[in-house]
C-alpha cells in the first residue's frame, strides 16, 4: 500500500500542476483569439510614445495582427497568399495563438514543472538545473528569434528566387506559409538547446566528453536527418540551413563539456599514498 499511496500522491500532484497551468494558459489563448491591440500614440510634452490598448475583436485579433506582421517581414514583395481551404484562416489563427501562448506562458510552465520535479531530484541535480536553466531559456529565445527574423525570411527570399527564375507565379497557400514559418523558427530554438543538452549529460556523468568528440560523424548525420524531418518542404536548402548551425552547436557543447570535465578532474583531490604519515 505504501508504493500505491506514493503513486497516487504523484498523480494527484501532477493533476494539480496541470490544472494550475491550464488556469493560466487557457485564458491567455482565449484573449489572443478574442482581443486586438489598437495602436495609439501618447503625446508627452515634445515626445510621441507608441502605445496600444486591448479591444474585443473576434476576427481581427492579436493572432491576425501577428500574421500580417509575419507576412510583411518574411515574404518577398509580390508573393501572393491564397486561402486554399475553407478553414485555413481559422487554423492559421489557432496555430499562431498556440505558439504565442506557449511563448508567453513559458515562465509559468517552467515554474510549475520545476515545482513538480524538484522534490524528486538530488541536491547536485537541483543545482545543475538552476545553473543551466537561464542559459537554456536564453538560447531557446535567441534561436527562435534568429529563425523568425533572419533565417526564415532569407529562406523564403532564396526559394522564391528559384520560382522567379522558372517564370512561375509567386503564390503560396496561407496554411503552408504559417506552418513552414512556425516550424522552421521553432526548429532553430530547439537546435540552440543542443549545447545545453550535451553539457548537462556530461555534468550528470552519463556521457563522457570524449564520447561526444569520438562520435562527431554520427552527430553530423543526425543533424542532417533532423533538418530533413523538421523542415516541411522537400528542398535540401532548408535542411542544410538547419543542420549547419546544429553541427557547430554540437561541437561547441562538446568543447564546454570537455572543459568542465578537465577542470573537475583537476579539482579532485589526489588519492592518499599508501604508508604516508
Amino acid at each position: 500500500m505504501g508504493d500505491l499511496d506514493r503513486i497516487l500522491g504523484v498523480l494527484s500532484e501532477a493533476r494539480r500542476r496541470i490544472i494550475r497551468i491550464g488556469l493560466v494558459l487557457v485564458p491567455l489563448f482565449g484573449a489572443l483569439l478574442l482581443v486586438e491591440i489598437v495602436p495609439i500614440r501618447l503625446h508627452v510634452g515634445p515626445w510621441s510614445v507608441p502605445f496600444g490598448y486591448p479591444w474585443p475583436s473576434p476576427f481581427y485579433n492579436i493572432t491576425a495582427q501577428v500574421f500580417r506582421a509575419m507576412v510583411g517581414w518574411m515574404l518577398p514583395p509580390g508573393v501572393q497568399l491564397l486561402n486554399v481551404g475553407v478553414g485555413d484562416s481559422i487554423m492559421v489563427q489557432m496555430e499562431i495563438g498556440l505558439l504565442l501562448t506557449l511563448i508567453l506562458g513559458m515562465p509559468w510552465l517552467v515554474h510549475e514543472a520545476g515545482a513538480f520535479l524538484m522534490p524528486a531530484l538530488r541536491r547536485n541535480e537541483r543545482q545543475l538545473i538552476r545553473q543551466v536553466g537561464i542559459p537554456a531559456t536564453i538560447l531557446f529565445a535567441l534561436g527562435t528569434a534568429i529563425g523568425l527574423f533572419l533565417i526564415t525570411p532569407f529562406t523564403f527570399l532564396l526559394l522564391f528566387r528559384y520560382v522567379a527564375a522558372m517564370g512561375l507565379a509567386p503564390v503560396l497557400g496561407v496554411q503552408q506559409f504559417v506552418t513552414f514559418a512556425l516550424l522552421y523558427s521553432l526548429a532553430f530554438g530547439v537546435v540552440f538547446e543542443l549545447p545545453v543538452f550535451v553539457y548537462t549529460l556530461t555534468r550528470l556523468g552519463l556521457v563522457r566528453a570524449a564520447a561526444w568528440r569520438k562520435h562527431w560523424r554520427g552527430a553530423v548525420i543526425g543533424a542532417l536527418v533532423f533538418g530533413m524531418v523538421i523542415t516541411p518542404d522537400n528542398s535540401g536548402i532548408t535542411m542544410l540551413l538547419v543542420a549547419t548551425p546544429m553541427i557547430g552547436l554540437y561541437l561547441g557543447g562538446a568543447y564546454f563539456a570537455g572543459r568542465w570535465e578537465r577542470h573537475s578532474t583537476e579539482r579532485r583531490p589526489a588519492p592518499p599514498v599508501a604508508g604516508a604519515a
